[in-house]
C-alpha cells in the first residue's frame, strides 16, 4: 500500500465513521477501485491502525463526557453517570455476541463484496429517511431502547449498513432526543473498537513492518483528524434534522455500486 492510498482510505474511514454513509462499505468499494491486492494480515493490520484512530478521535470530542461518566462510576452509587455506563454495556451484548459467534461468517461478507454493499447502503438510505422524518423529542435512551440500539448496532456490521446511521436512525424511531441519540451512537462504540483492536492485537494476526511504518501512520492521521471534524460535523446536522441529505447520497452510491457489481 502506497503513501497517498494509505491518507485516502485514512480519511475515507475517518469521514464514514461517523458520517451515517458506512465506513466499512466505503472502505470496501474504494479497496476495489484501488484494485487492493493487500494480503489479508496486511490488510487487517491497516483495518485495526484506521479504526484505533477513529476510537482516539471520539475520545477527544467526548472527553468531558467521558471523564464525568468515570468520576459517576468510582462514586458507586446508582446515580445518572452508573446508569449511562449499564446502558453502554447493555448497547454492546448483542454486537459482542454476534461478533464472536459468527466471526467467521462477518469475515465472509468482506473482500469485494460490491453487491452486497450497494444493497446494504439502500437499506441505510431507507433508514435515514425515515428516522429523517421522525418527531423530535427531549427523551433519553432508556434501558430497554439501548439493547434495541444495540441490536442495530449488531446488524451494522454487514458492510453497506452505516453502524452510525443505523443506531442514530433507530434511537430517534424510538424517540430519543436526537443531539442525545448522536451522543449515545458515538460513545457506544469506542468499547467495541477497543475491545476489537485489543483482541486482533493479541490473536498474533498483526504484525507491523519497517517497511510500513509510513503509509501506517499516515493513514492513522488522516483518519484522526478526518474523524474529529467528521464527529462534530454530525452532531450539529443530527440535530437539525439533516439525515435525509444523506439517504439520498447512500442511494445513488448504492445504486452506483450495484450497476458497477452487474455490468463491469
Amino acid at each position: 500500500m502506497d503513501l497517498l492510498e494509505a491518507i485516502i482510505l485514512g480519511i475515507i474511514q475517518g469521514l464514514t465513521e461517523f458520517l451515517p454513509v458506512s465506513s466499512s462499505g466505503h472502505l470496501e468499494l474504494a479497496k476495489a477501485l484501488f484494485g487492493d491486492t493487500s494480503v489479508p494480515q496486511e490488510s487487517l493490520t491497516f483495518t485495526v491502525v484506521l479504526h484505533a484512530a477513529t476510537a482516539l478521535s471520539t475520545v477527544v470530542v467526548f472527553r468531558k463526557e467521558i471523564a464525568e461518566i468515570f468520576r459517576g462510576l468510582f462514586q458507586f452509587k446508582w446515580n445518572e453517570e452508573m446508569q449511562f455506563s449499564v446502558k453502554i454495556v447493555l448497547s454492546m451484548i448483542p454486537a459482542v455476541v454476534i461478533g464472536l459467534a459468527f466471526e467467521k461468517e462477518l469475515e465472509s461478507f468482506f473482500g469485494g463484496k460490491v453487491l452486497l454493499v450497494g444493497f446494504m447502503l439502500l437499506v441505510t438510505a431507507v433508514l435515514l429517511l425515515l428516522a429523517d422524518k421522525a418527531k423530535n423529542t427531549n427523551k433519553s435512551v432508556s434501558f430497554k431502547s439501548s439493547v434495541i440500539i444495540g441490536i442495530s448496532q449488531a446488524i451494522a456490521m454487514l458492510p453497506g449498513i452505516s453502524r452510525s446511521g443505523a443506531t442514530i436512525s433507530t434511537s430517534v424511531l424510538l424517540g430519543v432526543d436526537r443531539t442525545k441519540a448522536a451522543r449515545f451512537s458515538f460513545l457506544m462504540v469506542v468499547p467495541l473498537i477497543l475491545g476489537k483492536v485489543a483482541k486482533d492485537i493479541l490473536s498474533g494476526d498483526i504484525n507491523f513492518q519497517s517497511s510500513e511504518i509510513v503509509p501506517l501512520s499516515a493513514g492513522f492521521v488522516a483518519a484522526f483528524i478526518s474523524g474529529l471534524l467528521a464527529c462534530t460535523w454530525m452532531i450539529a446536522l443530527v440535530k437539525k434534522s439533516k439525515l435525509s441529505y444523506f439517504s439520498l447520497y447512500c442511494a445513488i452510491v448504492g445504486l452506483i455500486a450495484i450497476g458497477y457489481s452487474l455490468f463491469f
